[in-house]
């Protein structure tokens, strides 16, 4: 009858593994042993006088004798339990502990206990069904309906135990839902080892290598005991199966939680509250997740948070990361995601990180093929705004803004920083390049440092750029020129008459000359035609490229920006380097192709090594792995250097840089400083010019109180004092190189 089987009260607490997964001479607990930290001699069999008394406190245990105790041992505090199978408990004596103002006496209290370790000065009180579990020092245990472990956990990890079947592993289908991205999730999983996994589906031995890996990572054997770490507090819990917690995590009210690792530490405490449904995943250090969240075969990044009933299913969410009300589906997040709204949705989905949802947007809502195969592919920074929806299959370059707007058609934006926008009254897509240097300067280096700042990791195996002036979206910038080139080149051609010159292929080098010849020519030239914009679109549609004269003096100046803040930082961390030193060093070829590895930035020839070296068993493990990633974060700041060399010699059009020319930069780089105080300072009063801003107060001195002033802003003011610092080092590398 529904699958209850009945057994004698002998078997209750042993043969947790079956005999036949047990080796010659191995008992069911040969690991949990090896799990208990404690000496085997340090416990002692129950005294006569202490059976007694807990006897005489309504107490039962089938066999006394497989209670074993460490000293001191008060028997007193242990009343109204059902002990079975063997039980060791750590010292116990009266001691009170104490959790936000709750005085929990130290004691077992009316509750049931299965073969298990039980901590030091620990407070288990009306806990239903403690079953094959390792409970750490100092731990409280309160309300309870369920705590136990099969023989065959595994943590969330996408594993298999011995004797079971492959249909049993589970695997997370990442960024596209048909599942052929699908990867197995690891305690330890980051997110640049599931780019690797999700994205190069064509190498077949590198496939069969990260499952070898995650295989080679974990116990096979049936018997784990689960484990509550030292410091954990766990109260008012219905169901906790094959879940795996680190040291002080708080877990209360839990709904449901099975088939987890939680990892938390003194330092990185995970906290879990009330109608939490987490199953089949891991949630790393420092993790929040409160009020009816959902989560189901997914990894959660290190200091990240699930709230207000957010659902996260099929994905990956990488570190510093926030997540509200919504439904994410079947997507890879890198860090420092932000989507905070009941009407967001986000499927079938690679976010690069830096990102944030508005309400109502919804990514990936619908599909445009037969299956549910479509996907979306978004740089840093992505960013849709109010209400926006966007179709499958769609490309984004970096710190991409989408105005409201109900986008009908695929897009492939490559402009970085561009303000995109559905001009539904002229059935046209409008973008405006650069739009965020132009217009948006406050909340362009805003997020650089909000996102410094919110990085609070003590574990950071993920390692993350933060600024959006990094080689990849120089990239983008280069190519973003090259398209204006282009599109002005052929809109101008048009225009003129001359439409043999636009065909692809020999006369496209004519195009583009003619393009950067409009481009840094009289502004009116370029303001009398109209520029279309080709391939960004699925549509017959115009496609509008807006200010493109504008747009491309900015982007030369935003690379001016990044390559000399780079250089500049290069020789203050160098005071005895000469400019020739430099030179040397940093000299070479470009590298235009970079890899985004879940927010670490890296040479694509250097990956191709990684991905070479893994494939040849050169890195035997994800440990391994992890130890290059951090050798290559360790060349990045040299790697960077080099193509900011390479990326101001392209904008100057030299083989090399002169010192003379670099002299030049470094001044220039001076006022571009000033450029950008002004500009966040600007942008920022904008705000406080806007007439229906000021309609909800009584007059200026009411909205000052209430907001305060542009001048008093606290990124206002630290931007003056960063651009200050800026200058200070570059008048000091002008010093060095006239000294030389």
């Amino acid at each position: 009858m529904n699958d209850i089987l009945v057994h004698s009260e002998a078997v209750l607490g042993y043969g947790f593994v079956s005999s036949r997964y047990l080796g010659n001479g191995e008992t069911e607990y040969r690991l949990r042993n090896e799990q208990q930290g404690k000496s085997a001699d340090s416990y002692h069999p129950l005294r006569h006088l202490d059976v007694e008394i807990l006897i005489k406190n309504g107490n039962r245990c089938s066999d006394w004798s497989k209670i074993l105790v460490r000293e001191p041992f008060d028997a007193t505090l242990v009343r109204n339990s059902e002990f079975a199978g063997l039980v060791r408990i750590g010292r116990l004596e009266r001691v009170v502990l104490e959790h936000h103002d709750m005085m929990i006496p130290a004691g077992i209290t009316d509750s049931r206990i299965i073969s298990c370790d039980i901590g030091d000065e620990c407070a288990l009180h009306a806990c239903n069904y403690l079953a094959h579990y390792i409970v750490g020092d100092r731990c409280i245990l309160l309300n309870n309906d369920e705590i136990h472990v099969s023989d065959h956990a595994k943590w969330g990890n996408g594993v298999v135990k011995e004797g079971e079947s492959e249909d049993v592993r589970i695997w997370l289908d990442l960024m596209n839902e048909a599942g052929g991205r699908s990867v197995l999730a690891f305690d330890g999983m980051i997110c640049a080892d599931a780019y690797l996994w999700a994205k190069r589906r064509e190498d077949t031995i590198l496939m069969e290598r990260f499952k070898e890996m995650t295989e080679a990572a974990f116990e096979h054997r049936r018997g784990e005991y689960g484990t509550i770490g030292s410091g954990c507090v766990l109260k008012s819990n219905h169901i906790i199966k094959d879940v795996r917690i680190g040291e002080c995590a708080y877990i209360k009210g839990a709904n449901k939680l099975k088939n987890l690792t939680i990892n938390s530490s003194e330092t990185e405490r995970t906290q879990i509250g009330e109608g939490v449904e987490l199953v089949n995943g891991i949630v790393g250090y420092g993790c929040r997740v409160f009020y009816g969240c959902k989560a189901v075969r997914f990894v959660m990044g290190t200091n990240s948070a699930l709230k207000y009933g957010a659902r996260l299913i099929h994905s990956v969410l990488g570190d510093n990361s926030t997540v509200s009300c919504c439904e994410i589906l079947n997507n890879l997040i890198f860090p420092a995601h932000e989507q905070h709204h009941n009407t967001s949705f986000l499927i079938a989905a690679l976010v690069r990180g830096q990102s944030n949802m508005a309400a109502g947007a919804t990514i990936g809502s619908n599909h445009n093929s037969r299956a549910n195969d479509g996907e979306i592919d978004a740089g840093r920074g992505f960013w849709p705004g109010l209400s926006t929806s966007v179709k499958h299959s769609s490309r984004f370059a970096s710190y991409c803004l989408l105005a409201k707007g109900d986008y009908r058609f695929e897009l492939d934006i490559p402009f970085p920083f561009a303000l995109v926008a559905d001009d539904a009254a002229n059935d046209r897509l409008e973008i405006l390049p650069a739009y965020w240097w132009m217009y948006n300067m406050f909340a362009l280096l805003r997020n650089e440092a909000k996102f410094t700042a919110r990085d609070k990791r003590l574990s950071r195996a993920q390692n993350i750029e933060f600024s959006p002036f990094a080689p990849d979206i120089a990239e983008e910038s280069f190519t973003a020129l090259e398209l204006l080139e282009r599109f002005v080149g052929k809109a101008w051609y048009q225009a003129t008459g001359g439409a043999e010159a636009v065909v692809e292929g020999s006369e496209d080098a004519l195009v583009r000359a003619k393009g950067k010849e409009l481009l840094t020519g009289a502004k009116e030239e370029v303001d009398a035609i109209e520029v279309l914009g080709y391939g960004l679109e699925n549509s017959r549609r115009r496609v509008i490229i807006q200010k493109p004269r504008r747009a491309y003096k900015a982007y030369r100046h935003l690379l001016r920006w990044y390559a000399m803040r780079v250089l500049i930082a290069y020789f203050a961390e160098r005071p005895d380097a000469t400019f020739q030193d430099a030179s040397d060093v940093l000299s070479g070829p470009r590298v235009h192709e970079w890899e985004n590895l879940g927010g670490q930035l890296v040479p694509r020839e250097k990956v191709e090594s990684l991905v070479t070296d893994i494939k040849a068993g050169t890195i035997h493990s994800w440990d391994e792995a992890h130890a290059e990633y951090a050798r290559l974060w360790v060349e990045y700041p040299l790697d960077k250097a080099q193509h900011a060399w390479g990326t101001l010699c392209s904008l100057l059009d030299v083989a090399d840089l002169g010192e003379h020319a670099f002299a030049r930069e470094v001044a220039r780089f001076m006022d571009t400083t000033r450029f950008i105080e002004e500009q966040v300072y600007l942008t920022r009063r904008k705000d406080y010019a806007n007439g229906f801003r000021k309609a909800t107060f009584r007059g200026e001195e009411e909205m000052r109180a209430v907001l305060g002033s542009p001048e008093s802003n606290s990124f206002v003011k630290q931007t003056r004092t960063d651009m200050e610092r800026w200058r200070a080092r570059a008048d000091a590398l002008l010093g060095r190189l006239a000294a030389e």
